[in-house]
């Protein structure tokens, strides 16, 4: 599926992109010169066409060869959805061309929204009016992804007194608008990661992606986790793959247990796939979410077999290193936001109230 010069690109890059060793700004514009951000977006507003499931497929694919790159495809893919259905398409008709063809990253600065929305937190930057009908932002968002140096726009729900807190898009030239160094994380190094500060930044109307959070966040949340799902996806079948070629044509007693995994994943995929296509996750978005613990389960599940598979050679640096990667990019998966414990505190409270 995908072009073979970006997957040559993404297998010589992939470590270097965990570990920090390769340019953050390179990966945009790979992955925008494959024509993969418009996968899913109809030929009217500039992209390929297709749907949903297409960009899940699209980010799955180079999750396979990159997590860290598929992190950035996300953060890119999820910010063009926001745009795709908010009311305002003055504002996507300004911002998509360059969003499409990676001039323009889009950070998705909607994790603190998300765990808000499910009463975990209360949104960390504030609005207060401003003029021309604008709001003034004061705040602090301190994990968002994709954030190039220089030119990013960034989605953020911001609390408003005595109204619903409405989600913006802010522009990284905003006066007041700060951006942190790279957080230095364990793995995904190269993915533009950091946090931004927000101090009397001048928010126009005209920036605005929807005027209630609570009827805009329930609307775009199975994309924004349909197509991070996507990103478990890619890894598992990797881990999943590297199992077999390990084993190779012996009859291995890990050999039934690589099939169980491949099984569970793909009924997975097949649930998210339909969940997606028939809009049902909009109201009955526990669905979503245990399909997401369940993708969870089956990497680290899968990225252990491997470990197994491959038994002492996989602790050697020369010949380990990428499932080393794998292994980093796995550790991941359960914390990003909204994080498995989140999810699964989410759904008790759900039981509870039934």
């Amino acid at each position: 599926m995908l072009d073979p010069t970006l997957s040559r690109w993404l297998d010589a890059q992939a470590e270097a992109l965990d570990l920090g060793q390769a340019d953050p700004q390179s990966v945009l514009p790979q992955l925008a010169g494959a024509g993969l951000f418009g996968i899913g977006v109809p030929e009217a507003r500039g992209g390929a066409g297709g749907s949903l499931l297409d960009a899940v497929e699209a980010i799955a694919a180079v999750a396979g060869h990159s997590l860290t790159a598929a992190f950035v495809f996300w953060g890119q893919r999820a910010f063009i959805e926001y745009l795709l259905q908010s009311p305002n398409r003055e504002l996507g008709e300004r911002l998509l061309g360059e969003l499409l063809d990676g001039r323009l990253a889009g950070a998705t600065g909607l994790s603190n929204a998300m765990k808000f929305l499910s009463g975990i937190e209360s949104l960390q930057v504030k609005a207060s009016p401003a003029a021309d009908d604008g709001w003034s932002l004061d705040g602090r968002l301190p994990w968002v992804t994709n954030l190039r140096k220089g030119h990013f726009v960034v989605a953020a729900a911001i609390e408003r007194e005595g109204a619903a807190p409405l989600v913006a898009a802010i522009p990284s030239g905003s006066a007041g608008l700060s951006r942190s160094d790279d957080l230095r994380l364990l793995g995904l190094q190269s993915s533009n990661t950091a946090a931004l500060d927000f101090s009397a930044v001048q928010l126009p109307r005209e920036w605005l992606l929807h005027d209630d959070a609570r009827r805009y966040l329930p609307q775009v949340r199975p994309a924004f986790l349909g197509l991070q799902c996507a990103m478990t996806i890619g890894l598992t079948r990797r881990a999943l793959e590297a199992v077999r070629e390990h084993l190779g044509g012996s009859r291995s007693v890990l050999r039934e247990e690589e099939e169980r995994l491949r099984g569970e994943l793909q009924a997975l995929v097949e649930r998210l796939r339909a969940g997606l296509a028939s809009g049902e996750f909009g109201s009955e978005p526990a669905r979503l979410f245990r399909i997401r613990i369940g993708l969870a389960e089956g990497a680290a599940a899968a990225v252990q077999l491997e470990l197994q598979a491959s038994g002492g050679k996989a602790y050697l640096s020369q010949h380990g290193a990428a499932f080393a990667r794998r292994w980093r990019e796995s550790a991941f998966v359960p914390i990003v936001t909204p994080s498995l414990v989140q999810l699964r505190a989410e759904l008790q409270r759900q039981e509870a109230r039934a």
